[in-house]
């Protein structure tokens, strides 16, 4: 997304991401990666439970996490094992949703192409 962020400028949008882990998580990897968004927490994942996104994992990958060291409730600061489905969503300065794409297969990113066109036409 940082190699688009001049387009989606241009356009007179901005870019944020959000995502249920804690900034202290988040912060060294988007340094690391000379990332120059925001990237919001999403406490307890009330955005993506509002957008339907959000789900469970299930108990026998979660003991499959413990096993190999990944602690998500550390993470994410909550108990609840939940993830969200990755999603791109572009609004409208009306408020209105121009676009929405969401897989549950998290190795599928939603192409930017298609969220340039559509704010291309806004």
């Amino acid at each position: 997304m940082q190699a688009v962020l001049p387009q989606i400028e241009a356009l007179g949008a901005s870019l944020v991401v959000l995502c249920p882990q804690l900034p202290e998580f988040t912060k060294p990897g988007a340094g690391a990666q000379k990332l120059s968004f925001p990237i919001l927490t999403d406490h307890d994942n009330q955005v993506g439970d509002s957008l339907g996104l959000t789900f469970r994992l299930p108990d026998d990958l979660i003991e499959v996490y413990k096993t190999i060291g990944v602690d998500l409730p550390r993470y994410n600061g909550d108990e609840s094992w939940r993830l969200s489905i990755p999603a791109r969503i572009v609004i409208g300065r009306d408020g209105v949703v121009a676009m929405a794409e969401a897989d549950p297969d998290y190795t599928h990113r939603p192409e930017v192409d298609a969220a340039l066109d559509v704010l291309r036409n806004l």
